[in-house]
């Protein structure tokens, strides 16, 4: 669902990088509240590199017609909805500057459409269903297979608004409209499930980590006669920060996939071409598409210039690609978070005095 250069207008690109802007704003200082933990940038920065590595590997979902991850609801539930902005837009950032792929005139576009859109609804969805459902592992990673669900016909529901008021071709909107929310129905189930069995996989061997997963924990139970009771309350005792377990094998593993999916699975990803691409194609939508101005980049469209190997040369983009966006993505969620605690030393004298 990136979107190319020449599809929405000038003035309406413009108004979306304004809304863009502003919905990063505001995640910073949400993201402040998020990123409580000495690790959390971290992770955050991993979580942003996880779902740049699984963007390449786009699946078939109908004839001719591949799709991708959008990650807007993988990274709301994993680090908070705000981080979860943060994460989505330093990786189109990267993928518009280094690998020409999403237009840089249309960036606040897709920031708005599969960064903004796609992780409120997902989070809104979550914790809707996480309300009314069992406090259980299982019933955390339906949540999250339908949150993402909803969250990509979302996207392409945001897409065509957009188009609508700024489309560069007449194409009539309800065609759009059906095209774009049909194969994104189908690109959801992907998305679902991509996400279900990645939250799923980390609730099992760390819940702490998982932001949507915080106070997750089944009530002790006991046998008594042969029958299983809930135990008395324990007396209460000052909660273990999360970050006094150590998190480096979760993050190397973590990263250790991320490379592996970009570096090698990606070139066996489908050739075909993604949802809005295919949409655009037979629909008339791409009459006015422009050359991205990031063209002549020695990563351009995932691969490494000069490298005449196709697996050699897909392979290492994907690997530095994996590589500064969870460099940057770490540097940009440290910052913010050393940002959060600026009074801490003053509160610290104020209790040593008192």
């Amino acid at each position: 669902m990136h979107v190319p250069d020449g599809f929405i207008n000038a003035p309406v690109s413009a108004v979306a990088g304004v809304v863009a802007a502003g919905a990063v704003a505001v995640s910073l200082r949400g993201a402040r509240r998020e990123l409580g933990g000495e690790r959390a940038a971290p992770l955050a920065g991993l979580v942003a590199a996880f779902i740049f590595a699984v963007q390449m590997l786009n699946f078939p979902v109908a004839a001719g017609t591949s799709g991708h991850l959008l990650g807007g609801a993988l990274a709301a539930i994993l680090v908070g909805p705000w981080t979860g902005v943060l994460c989505i837009a330093v990786v189109l950032l990267m993928q518009g500057i280094l690998f020409a792929d999403g237009g840089l005139t249309a960036l606040g576009v897709n920031i708005t459409v599969m960064g903004v859109v796609t992780t409120v609804v997902a989070y809104v969805v979550f914790r809707g269903l996480t309300r009314v459902l069992p406090r259980t592992r299982r019933s955390t990673t339906v949540a999250s297979f339908v949150a993402a669900l909803v969250s990509v016909p979302a996207a392409a529901v945001a897409f065509t608004l957009v188009y609508a008021v700024g489309g560069t071709t007449d194409v009539p909107f309800v065609k759009v409209l059906t095209a774009m929310t049909g194969v994104h129905v189908l690109i959801g189930i992907g998305e679902a499930a991509i996400t279900a069995l990645t939250v799923g996989a980390v609730i099992a061997v760390r819940p702490d980590l998982v932001h949507g997963a915080r106070g997750l924990a089944a009530p002790l139970k006991l046998r008594v006669d042969g029958e299983l009771v809930d135990a008395p309350a324990a007396p209460a005792a000052p909660p273990a920060p999360a970050a006094a377990r150590s998190t480096r094998k979760v993050w190397a593993t973590g990263l250790a996939a991320a490379l592996v999916l970009a570096g090698v699975v990606s070139f066996y990803a489908s050739a075909n071409p993604d949802g809005l691409e295919k949409v655009a194609a037979d629909k008339g939508i791409d009459e006015k598409v422009q050359e991205h101005d990031a063209a002549g980049s020695p990563l351009a469209d995932y691969g490494v210039k000069d490298v005449s190997d196709a697996r050699v040369s897909g392979g290492l983009a994907g690997v530095i690609g994996v590589g500064v966006t969870v460099a940057v993505g770490s540097g940009v969620f440290w910052a913010v978070r050393r940002r959060r605690t600026p009074e801490a030393p003053h509160s610290s004298r104020t209790t040593e005095s008192v």
